[in-house]
């Protein structure tokens, strides 16, 4: 299976999905140009949550983050909850650090417990995060199919698409992908990116996952810290 056409497919084109590489730095954010970079390029993922009237997508956040800029907010909340920082204590850096081999949070080189491309999983995370109110219904659906089949996609990669938007919202599962601390930890920011939680379900989605990830309380706050950040930054 080529991952990096099911991203692009997922993300939009342009997204810097390639694995390995060095995703384009917008000039006015830390963030590496890409995630839903693809909202304005027709990426599945503009498509899922533009379907919520007033869906911010995590708006503009996604806009200028590639798979890798999960890693480096992740990376960050991690790394500042480590040091015993308080959330919010410091200003979001105007580059975002790097994180560096070994960390853990190299999303784009790393596996899941499945042995699988952890980007997929993230993608798993996002969209089951993103249904998790409940919000898609039949006819949304089949226009998610109807651009599924026009990406001209391999038949592989076309099959993981349909499984992963056809599957249930369900954190237990989203949670059994990570295989690592560091893992529980972009999962969850990755969750958090792609809903703006403004519905009890989503909250309750979110309540659930922590609790299936077992995530500490004081990273769970450095993690939506992160998340509301880049929110802010790119709605400014």
């Amino acid at each position: 299976m080529d991952v990096n056409r099911l991203l692009e497919g997922f993300l939009g084109s342009g997204s810097g999905a390639a694995r390995g590489g060095t995703a384009e730095r917008s000039q006015s954010s830390g963030l590496p140009g890409g995630l839903a970079g693809g909202a304005a390029a027709g990426g599945l993922i503009a498509l899922v949550l533009g379907t919520k009237t007033g869906r911010k997508l995590g708006g503009k956040a996604l806009k200028y983050g590639g798979m890798a800029a999960v890693g480096g907010l992740a990376y960050k909340a991690y790394r500042d909850w480590q040091g015993n920082r308080a959330a919010g204590a410091q200003e979001q850096p105007a580059r975002l650090p790097a994180p560096p081999p070994g960390s853990g949070f190299d999303v784009e080189n790393d596996s899941d417990a499945g042995g699988q491309d952890f980007r997929i999983a993230l993608m798993h995370a996002m969209i089951s995060a993103a249904k998790s109110d409940a919000h898609i219904d039949q006819e949304e659906h089949g226009r998610i199919r109807d651009q599924i089949r026009e990406l001209g996609l391999g038949a592989e990669e076309k099959a993981a698409l349909f499984d992963l938007f056809s599957a249930p919202s369900d954190p237990a599962s989203v949670a059994r992908l990570a295989r690592t601390s560091e893992q529980r930890a972009e999962i969850y920011l990755a969750s958090v990116l792609a809903v703006d939680p403004d519905t009890p379900e989503e909250r309750r989605y979110l309540d659930d996952l922590a609790r299936q990830l077992d995530l500490p309380a004081g990273l769970r706050d450095h993690l939506v810290h992160e998340a509301s950040a880049a929110r802010r930054e790119m709605q400014a």
